[in-house]
């Protein structure tokens, strides 16, 4: 049995090493002076839509997040509009999962929900995002989910800025599971 975990930590590193090339051969990492929406300056930026716009890379996202999904207890894959929203679709296509797309704001036509897909208080989440800096807007949307009666445990971040964004979670009982984080990416 402990020879499993080894196993399994030193296939995260190559997957993870795996991404990163991804990352920079489509065109994901950036550098030079940017906003993020956060307000905050950045001299790099990590434009995740160009990954998950990419078939390659989005595949590599896909199977990567699809297999730390299959370890935890959950039964529908979520994703934030807008850059969640490939995200969440491709790893639930991998896993096999329902899909739920969480808007940020109610629409004001149609069925006026903040949520496309099905959603059941019963329901266990696990919530893709792109990128997280403070973890502000993804914290919003579980706080939504929540409201539902939904739990939502788990977010997987393609890349984690490593700013803040696993304490903001940890404050609403959730747990941030990056793919990458930025010092390993900026290595």
């Amino acid at each position: 049995m402990s020879q499993s975990k080894p196993d399994t930590e030193n296939e995260f590193e190559i997957q993870k090493q795996e991404l990163i090339a991804a990352l920079k051969a489509c065109g994901a990492v950036r550098y030079g002076d940017f906003t993020l929406a956060s307000g905050k300056k950045s001299k790099y930026y990590i434009d995740i839509k160009k990954a998950s716009t990419d078939p390659k890379t989005l595949k590599i996202i896909a199977r990567q997040a699809a297999l730390r999904v299959r370890e935890m207890d959950v039964d529908t894959v979520a994703g934030v509009e807008l850059g969640g929203v490939p995200l969440a679709t491709a790893v639930s296509l991998e896993t096999e999962l329902p899909l739920l797309i969480v808007r940020k704001s109610v629409k004001d036509y149609g069925t006026k929900s903040r949520f496309v897909g099905n959603l059941k208080p019963e329901d266990r989440l696990v919530m893709l995002e792109d990128v997280t800096t403070s973890g502000g807007s993804v914290k919003d949307a579980i706080e939504v989910v929540r409201e539902t009666g939904a739990r939502v445990k788990y977010v997987i971040t393609v890349v984690d800025r490593e700013e803040g964004a696993r304490e903001k979670l940890k404050e609403v009982e959730a747990e941030l599971v990056p793919l990458v984080s930025a010092s390993d990416l900026l290595k």
